[in-house]
């Protein structure tokens, strides 16, 4: 039984590297769902330890916080944002900025999946309108949305995982994270600005943009919703009931049906991490995970460095994307101290910038653009992905070892 559950594990992750089955069209929560199904029927994991093996609060403060996004996106803000960027497209450079910074921002408090599912349509119609490329910018979108999530414990599921295991403070965790995210972002905006020179160079043709108008007062309902969400993250009360009172109260309105704000919940990536919960159970029933950890600690090889953990991030984004990575390093090491989880949080985000690959907002702008015929190759995003995140990740271990949280 073991050999078969190692199998499945590394089938399963392999799945997350590719992120599809070749020849099918099952994606990696597709991939990781029927795993689970198949370990719970082999008794790998038994049916009254799936409780156990499912953390309920993470999916729950994501649910809660997916549902304060959907209320923003129905009060028509993301797409006025959206068009708005796109209008000042007089100015390329100015645009590219404005880009980044919304974008940054919003996924710092706004799960940063969320926000560039429902920003990149937008954005490719306006800056199409101006004749501008708008692989730059969608670029600056995906990056953004990476450095700026890293600011906070709910910019990003990941976070949102590593803050939940290891029950850190929200804003202890921002102060000590929001300086490198602010240089991810300037990076980003560097050297995009850079490579893509010639691009951001076009002329605008002046064409109008249709105004999008949007609720001001669903706007300023979601505003006081987020900063009663903020205070309460600063109360003994636990996350995910701070995120579930948020969001019931959210529910409630006059012109939204609750089945529109339930249908804006990403099932698909609850299932995702509900399932990985479950594999990385079975895994760690084997007792190859102890054993792997205690052979490491004796050998003075646990990433609890930043020489250690910049490359173990940068390589786990990468290849099977940061949630998996993060999933499995919080099932397989147990009592990690809290400035490892700090770096861990920073460093795994930040490292989702290297490839297209590397992070689930990447993949989504991809996506979401082809869908508005605009492709994003593997190379469009390498070119300015790759500097900016070994750079970031520099600036960011030294910040950790500096500040000193992690060991050189």
């Amino acid at each position: 039984m073991t050999n078969l559950v190692v199998i499945l594990f590394g089938l399963t992750y392999l799945g997350m590297a590719l992120g599809r089955v070749p020849g099918l069209r099952i994606d990696r929560a597709g991939i990781a769902m029927i795993v689970a199904v198949a370990l719970v029927a082999l008794a790998a994991v038994p049916v009254d330890g799936m409780s156990e093996a499912i953390h309920f609060p993470t999916l729950l403060l994501l649910g809660g916080l997916m549902i304060l996004s959907a209320r923003v996106g129905a009060s028509g803000f993301y797409d006025a944002a959206s068009v708005w960027i796109a209008g000042q497209a007089g100015r390329p450079l100015r645009l590219l900025a404005l880009t980044i910074t919304v974008g940054g921002v919003l996924s710092a408090f706004l799960v940063n999946d969320i926000v560039v599912f429902a920003m990149t349509p937008l954005l490719c119609t306006g800056l199409k309108v101006r004749k501008l490329d708008p692989r730059p910018f969608l670029l600056g979108l995906a990056a953004a949305s990476n450095a700026g999530s890293a600011a906070t414990l709910i910019g990003n599921p990941q976070n949102i995982l590593i803050g939940q295991a290891g029950a850190l403070g929200f804003w202890p965790y921002f102060a000590q994270a929001v300086i490198p995210a602010i240089a991810g972002l300037v990076l980003s905006f560097g050297y995009i600005a850079f490579i893509w020179r010639s691009s951001l160079a076009a002329a605008d043709d002046g064409a109008p943009l249709e105004p999008v108008a949007f609720d001001r007062a669903q706007v300023g309902i979601c505003t006081v919703a987020l900063l009663a969400l903020l205070v309460l993250f600063a109360t003994p009360l636990p996350r995910e009931i701070s995120a579930l009172l948020v969001a019931a109260c959210l529910i409630v309105s006059r012109t939204l049906p609750t089945r529109q704000l339930f249908g804006e919940i990403d099932l698909p990536l609850l299932i995702l991490f509900a399932a990985l919960f479950v594999v990385n159970d079975a895994f760690a029933r084997t007792g190859i995970p102890e054993e792997a950890v205690r052979m490491l600690a004796a050998h003075g090889l646990l990433p609890d460095r930043v020489s250690f953990l910049v490359p173990i991030s940068l390589f786990l984004s990468n290849t099977i994307g940061n949630v998996p990575a993060v999933v499995m390093i919080l099932k397989v090491w147990q009592e990690i101290p809290e400035g490892v989880l700090v770096g861990l949080a920073i460093l795994s985000t930040l490292a989702g910038n290297l490839f297209l690959v590397g992070s689930l907002a990447n993949l989504i702008v991809a996506e979401r653009a082809s869908a508005q015929g605009v492709r994003l190759t593997f190379r469009d995003h390498a070119k300015a992905g790759v500097p900016i995140t070994l750079l970031s990740m520099v600036f960011a271990g030294l910040w950790l070892w500096l500040g000193g949280l992690m060991p050189l």
